[in-house]
């Protein structure tokens, strides 16, 4: 297995409280690895520590790509992390919500420019072909996800099904190698949750991606996933393939014992 994405022993403490517990994760490419886990076990806390918007209080983070050396993530802020391959969406839709689908997108596309400050006033002609070059590619990624049609629609008259595949388009227009999603599924009727599967799962194949998810949707979970990562109050309890995770006896203790407390 390539291994692109290295993570020892990550502890993330608020305060007195350590919402993550000395968590190990490797992913290797073109992977799909789930991380699932009662509500609080501390899943977004440590996509947040992966993507810089939280430095980790212990532990390393670490990236490999093909001819390059290996890179440490530790404290770089969430715009560098952007920059080096990794994009994630967000457990909340995170839309400029009167900003057009195309605009959306654009908005993505923005750390791959080179045009600065004195480019976007001057705007010359190398500015106005990278403009030209952001458009095509936002409209192209609003193809992929079946949106070319809503391209002028402000993003909050979208549906919000329609909302959840703009942010993976948005995402993708950073130029990912790794995708991170985060509750992508939440909200979204049975109908919609399949025609998600089928996206990722082409995206995957057609950007050769890797994907790391966060899913409470069981369903998808076991039918997408090449490995399932299961957390329970900030530690690492299984890990495995969905049926040696759907057979293990702490994942049903884990996930029964949320029910009861409900």
């Amino acid at each position: 297995m390539e291994r692109i994405l290295d993570v020892t022993r990550l502890s993330m403490d608020f305060g007195g409280l350590r919402a993550v517990n000395a968590v190990d994760l490797t992913i290797g490419k073109g992977e799909i690895v789930a991380l699932i886990g009662p509500n609080g076990a501390g899943k977004t806390t440590f996509f947040n520590c992966i993507t810089g918007i939280y430095t980790p209080t212990e532990g390393d983070i670490h990236i490999q790509l093909p001819g390059s050396p290996r890179l440490r993530l530790n404290g770089m802020k969430p715009n560098r992390v952007t920059e080096k391959g990794l994009a994630r969406t967000f457990q909340n839709v995170r839309l400029f919500p009167s900003m057009t689908t195309l605009e959306n997108v654009m908005i993505g596309c923005h750390c791959r420019t080179r045009a600065g400050v004195l480019g976007a006033v001057l705007r010359g002609a190398g500015t106005r072909r990278e403009e030209d070059g952001m458009v095509e590619k936002a409209y192209g990624l609003l193809q992929r996800v079946g949106l070319e049609k809503s391209w002028n629609e402000q993003a909050k008259n979208l549906p919000y099904g329609a909302q959840r595949r703009l942010e993976i388009a948005r995402a993708l227009a950073t130029s990912p190698f790794l995708l991170l999603l985060d509750e992508p599924a939440a909200g979204m009727n049975p109908q919609e949750t399949m025609a998600l599967k089928d996206l990722v799962r082409r995206l995957r194949r057609e950007f050769d991606l890797t994907v790391l998810l966060i899913e409470h949707d069981m369903k998808m979970v076991m039918s997408i996933s090449d490995r399932v990562v299961v957390m329970e109050y900030g530690k690492k309890i299984a890990e495995g393939t969905p049926a040696q995770v759907s057979a293990d006896p702490q994942v049903i203790k884990a996930y029964l014992g949320e029910e009861c407390d409900a």
